[in-house]
């Protein structure tokens, strides 16, 4: 079926020759700007598959770098890695610089990645050099060069999930390397540097966001990965240090502040419209609902009682995103308005020429 693209002289052409009336041409321009206001954002669309020929290639790739990997690790402490990383790349120039397939080309890019850091780790471990070294810095080192191998292939086949990963590298490596040399930090310092990460990445993720706010280009894209990778970095070390994960005599107030932090990130996330943070704090909200049920004095399964609550406060919160995200909005300057996705124009609006 051969795709045919109308301009308004064309529409105006139409009306002229009686060929439609005007008040259909009117509707016709309102349907399109109806369209046009409601922005892909609210759905958050991203590509994963271009057919089912991603999923049959990817089990494909899945096995073949697997066998790489076990039989190149069985010749050298660094050569499955090597191994994996190599095919990664050949096969990437096929399917991803060609044929562009989705899935597959996600895959081959964490394998790449993957396997640049797996070989750098193998042959630390084998080196009789660092024996005895502070394993911080090797460490940084092998997410340093993960790191690196991710701007290569962004600089090749740009693949949008590529920045995470690179992103999540880097952040591995500034957390190695404070490790190491803030011995004191070891004791307590692994969750704020995980939050400090976390937000670094949310940062970054939403630098992309802010100079793609219809999400029409692959920086939506690249903003999104980054949103998947920042929320768990940033909701994992916020409920461990309120004891939510650890439990304790003061449960019940920990997961009362839980619930509160939740709503936060609620907020935010309406703003910036991500579902990620909401998503990656799940878990977390459903053992805080469940432990205020218990210390209520609540009779029966909390655990059902506390998923009945989370979903549907999250199927009312999908079905009215755009509604909820007005008053938001409506909270923040004009000029931070501008720079974030618009809100979709309700579905019976009607829109003047």
């Amino acid at each position: 079926m051969k795709l045919q693209m109308y301009t308004d002289q064309d529409i105006d052409a139409a009306v002229a020759a009686g060929a439609i009336s005007p008040e259909a041409a009117a509707e016709l321009r309102n349907f399109i700007a109806r369209r046009a206001a409601a922005p892909a954002a609210d759905e958050e669309h991203f590509r994963l598959l271009t057919g089912f020929n991603d999923i049959f290639v990817a089990i494909a790739l899945l096995l073949m770098l697997t066998a790489a990997g076990w039989l190149g690790g069985q010749t050298d402490a660094s050569g499955g890695g090597l191994l994996v990383a190599l095919l990664s790349w050949g096969l990437a120039e096929y399917f991803t610089r060609r044929r562009r397939m989705a899935l597959p080309s996600i895959l081959l890019l964490l394998g790449f990645v993957g396997g640049v850091f797996f070989a750098a780790a193998g042959r630390v471990a084998s080196s009789d050099l660092l024996f005895g070294t502070d394993m911080g810095y090797p460490l940084a080192g092998c997410a340093a060069l993960a790191a690196g191998a991710a701007w290569l292939h962004w600089r090749r086949f740009m693949v949008p999930i590529t920045v995470a990963a690179g992103a999540g590298a880097a952040i591995l490596t500034a957390a190695a390397l404070l490790l190491a040399l803030v011995p004191p930090l070891r004791l307590h310092g692994g969750m704020p540097l995980m939050l400090a990460g976390g937000l670094a990445a949310f940062t970054l993720a939403m630098w992309w966001d802010t100079s793609d706010p219809t999400r029409t280009t692959r920086r939506s894209d690249v903003a999104f990965w980054l949103h998947l990778a920042a929320a768990p970095l940033i909701v994992h070390p916020i409920f461990s240090m309120l004891g939510v994960i650890d439990g304790g005599s003061g449960e019940a107030v920990a997961a009362g502040i839980a619930l509160l932090v939740y709503l936060v990130l609620a907020l935010v996330a309406l703003a910036v419209d991500r579902r990620a943070l909401l998503v990656s704090a799940l878990a977390y909200v459903f053992y805080a609902i469940s432990a205020l049920l218990e210390a209520a004095g609540t009779p029966g399964a909390t655990e059902a009682m506390a998923a009945l609550v989370i979903g549907s406060a999250l199927l009312l919160l999908s079905a009215f995103w755009q509604r909820a995200r007005r008053p938001v909005l409506a909270l923040l300057p004009a000029a931070i308005q501008a720079r974030l996705p618009p809100l979709a124009a309700p579905s019976g609006a009607r829109l003047r020429r």
